[in-house]
This record gives C-alpha cells, sequence and structure tokens, in this order.
C-alpha cells in the first residue's frame, strides 16, 4: 500500500495517508498571539492540510488538543465550537502540556479519514 508524505522534512511530515486514513502532525499559530488566535491558526493550518489530502473537517476521526494551561480550555473550546458547528463532531481529548517553546499555547492533533 502506497505512504503519501506531504511537506517532508528531515525530522516530519506535516501529513502523512495511509490508506484512507490522514494523519496530520500537530499543528500551532504564531508564539506569543492570544490562545484564540493560535487555534485560529491551527484550525486553518489543519483545514488546508485536510484539503491538500483529500479530506475535510467532515471526515475528522480524532482531535488531540494540548493546551500549555488547561485553565485556557474554555477560550479554545469557544474558537473549536465555531470551527465545528455544523459538521460531524470526531472524538476528542484534551490536556495539559508542556510545548515545545513557552510562547506556544495551543497544538492540535488530527487523524481524518478521505473523503
Amino acid at each position: 500500500m502506497t505512504i503519501i508524505r506531504i511537506d517532508q522534512g528531515p525530522r516530519m511530515s506535516e501529513a502523512v495517508v495511509h490508506g484512507d486514513t490522514v494523519y496530520l502532525a500537530g499543528q500551532i499559530g504564531a508564539p506569543g498571539e492570544s490562545v484564540t488566535e493560535q487555534t485560529k491558526a491551527a484550525l486553518a493550518e489543519i483545514e488546508a492540510l485536510l484539503a491538500q489530502t483529500g479530506s475535510s473537517k467532515d471526515h475528522l476521526l480524532m482531535a488531540t488538543i494540548w493546551l500549555a494551561d488547561i485553565a485556557d480550555f474554555e477560550e479554545m473550546n469557544a474558537v473549536w465550537d465555531a470551527w465545528i458547528a455544523g459538521h460531524p463532531a470526531p472524538a476528542r481529548a484534551t490536556g495539559e502540556s508542556k510545548l515545545a517553546a513557552p510562547e506556544y499555547k495551543v497544538e492540535i492533533i488530527v487523524i481524518a479519514a478521505r473523503a
């Protein structure tokens, strides 16, 4: 079976397609921006990568969201809820974790089916 790697670098690929399953790397917004802005940016990147792989947010299977501070849960959810409204909600987990740099507040990882 063919494996397709999108935006592959020496360390990772932004997306990997295996069969009809799409795996995205964690997406983040610009460091130092608000949780709202970082969440919006991450979700925009997710939408673009899903489109590039032949999928969409209608085909999300699982989302994992890491917050640098779980106190930002409601702020992130306000953006997520608006983004996913009118589309099938995936399984989802959210947790608190130290991210790659202190300026990052949210990272979102998704798995989707191809359309």
